[in-house]
């Protein structure tokens, strides 16, 4: 119909900022149970970031050039960064797990700054994501410690030093400590994500509404300002969540190389 609005676009100009975390089924595949199962919006954008990252890999390393070109200088920029990231964090046996910590790093960064375009969907904005990517994190620390080290890796839990009877209470603690990684690191990344996108919709709708408010429209300036500064503070969030998402996951990685307290 002529003059109809598109209904993601229509979600987005919704006044309640919860509705653009919505997920839409593109592609029904069926159900289990009452459980529908679909390709969502959320899985559209998760490989058209690995579709953007290997793009710019290929690109970016073709020539090879002695002296780079802009596209392999920042991806060298990045590797670097990423390199000494896992190196200060692991040692020179840090070094396998790099393409790992360099994908988390990028996926997470890409789909961080795709939830800045405008309509677009938040990815990391949804737990089960974040939680999702921590998870294997943990698995990958898990199953490498205990193929290197055998049964030596649980003595990630026994601190060295400390008298028998309080091993009781301390070994319960580091179980504890160790199972909360994936919350943490995962719940950081989509706290994160979720506030500020919240907050942006926000004053956008301050901006808005103080426009169209007669006289007290003289006052949509500072809406206007606090929302430009905010969009510009999300896109250094942006950048210093998927930096943190990769530094912490080198500092677990280092446990499956060294467990020992």
């Amino acid at each position: 119909m002529a003059g109809s609005i598109d209904p993601a676009h229509q979600v987005a100009l919704r006044p309640d900022p919860i509705h653009q975390f919505e997920l839409h089924s593109l592609v029904p595949f069926g159900h289990i149970g009452n459980q529908q199962i679909a390709f969502t919006q959320s899985a559209l954008y998760m490989f058209a970031a690995v579709a953007v990252i290997t793009l710019i890999t290929i690109v970016a390393t073709s020539s090879r050039s002695v002296v780079p070109g802009r596209m392999q200088s920042l991806a060298e920029i990045f590797y670097e960064f990423i390199a000494d990231t896992v190196h200060q964090a692991t040692g020179d046996e840090g070094k396998r797990f790099m393409p790992l910590v360099f994908s988390l790093f990028m996926f997470v960064l890409v789909l961080n700054l795709f939830g800045m375009i405008p309509y677009a969907f938040a990815v990391t904005s949804h737990l089960v994501v974040t939680f999702g990517l921590a998870a294997l994190v943990i698995g990958v620390v898990v199953v490498f410690g205990v193929m290197k080290h055998g049964t030596h890796f649980f003595g990630l839990f026994v601190p060295s030093g400390v008298p028998k009877p309080l091993l009781a209470l301390l070994v319960p603690i580091e179980i504890i400590s160790f199972i909360s990684r994936p919350i943490s690191l995962s719940v950081r990344l989509f706290a994160n994500v979720l506030a500020g996108h919240i907050a942006m919709k926000i004053f956008a709708f301050f901006v808005v509404g103080l426009f169209s408010a007669g006289a007290w429209g003289l006052l949509f300036p500072l809406p206007l300002f606090l929302t430009i500064a905010l969009t510009a503070l999300e896109f250094l969030v942006a950048a210093l969540q998927a930096y943190v998402f990769a530094t912490l996951t080198a500092i677990y990685l280092n446990d499956a190389l060294h467990p020992g307290h």
